[in-house]
């Protein structure tokens, strides 16, 4: 993490932007800051600004464009803490806000003005325990963030310990980037923790969006993950110019299938203000993956879903239109 690209004048060499791209750049990293991991930066390298993979991750002057209803909440994260770093959104599950710190910024990332300075698990762990343990109706942790394995592995270990000790406490749930972003992140000692723990298996939910992340190190990393006995899914969100269209979507799946991850969710867009320009309209979306499901056995394609602030659950978009 510590040779993460971070200068916007490095990006615009490094990928063999014009020059004259320096000021957007610039501009947008100064409302959501610039983020690359080297395995990323090098991945990319040359390849341009309309790349699918380039587009998630590069500041452009879209972001500083307002668009009605992009707002910096999209989810209602604010009305469901529950202690700093702790969201209570779902009946049963309860999800850890575990650190501020993530491999990489999307520039789509509908938590880019999250408080978290003040709202992350690691900085309040004694206050996230006991808001855990007083409340014997959730049975499943996830760890989310940020990212948390950007926690080193002595931290993540303290932390399932002690999970570990709250006996209502049946499931633990990981959700990484680090996998698809910085692959040597997945290393013996983390693989031993997840194999070790109590609530093995862990489920591990990958956030990846193109088939091209997959790449061999990639591979070999989520290798590494299911060798532990942990359950992979991943969770995609469709963005324009990235993934939205049928074939790039089926060729993720394919992939996604061959390393033995099972396609979760396919998420609109969260309506976090900066990212309109990723925006796919619902319509589009649901006839995407109706050609998803004419392609590809039904355990290949995601569920097409939105989040929506205050519902008890994730909203599953229909494939068929409504009756009545």
């Amino acid at each position: 993490m510590e040779r993460s690209l971070t200068d916007p004048a490095s990006l615009v060499r490094r990928l063999r932007l014009p020059d004259d791209a320096h000021a957007s750049v610039a501009a947008a990293s100064e409302r959501f800051a610039l983020k690359l991991p080297e395995h990323l930066a090098q991945a990319l390298e040359g390849r341009g600004a309309d790349d699918p993979l380039v587009r998630q991750f590069l500041p452009s002057a879209d972001e500083l464009v307002e668009r009605e209803g992009f707002v910096s909440d999209p989810v209602g994260d604010h009305a469901v803490l529950r202690a700093p770093g702790l969201l209570h959104k779902y009946r049963g599950r309860a999800l850890v806000v575990a650190t501020a710190a993530c491999p990489v910024h999307c520039r789509y990332c509908f938590r880019r003005e999250y408080p978290y300075a003040e709202a992350s698990a690691a900085n309040h762990w004694p206050e996230v325990l006991d808001a855990l343990a007083g409340d014997p109706s959730i049975v499943e942790v996830i760890l989310s963030g940020g990212d948390p394995l950007s926690l080193p592995n002595r931290t993540l270990a303290r932390m399932v310990t002690s999970l570990e000790a709250l006996p209502h406490l049946t499931r633990l749930r990981v959700h990484t980037r680090f996998p698809t972003t910085s692959p040597a992140r997945v290393d013996d000692e983390l693989c031993a923790l997840l194999a070790q723990t109590r609530f093995a298996p862990v489920v591990v939910v990958l956030h990846v969006n193109h088939a091209r992340e997959l790449d061999p190190d990639v591979a070999a990393a989520v290798r590494r993950l299911r060798a532990t006995g942990a359950t992979l899914l991943s969770q995609s969100v469709l963005l324009r110019g990235v993934n939205d269209d049928a074939d790039t979507l089926a060729a993720l799946s394919e992939r996604l299938g061959a390393l033995g991850v099972v396609p979760y969710y396919l998420h609109l867009l969260d309506r976090v203000r900066g990212a309109g320009h990723f925006e796919v309209p619902e319509t589009e979306s649901v006839a995407l993956v109706q050609q998803l499901t004419a392609r590809l056995p039904g355990y290949l394609v995601p569920r097409l879903v939105r989040e929506v602030a205050g519902e008890p659950a994730k909203t599953l978009i229909p494939l068929t239109p409504r009756v009545g």
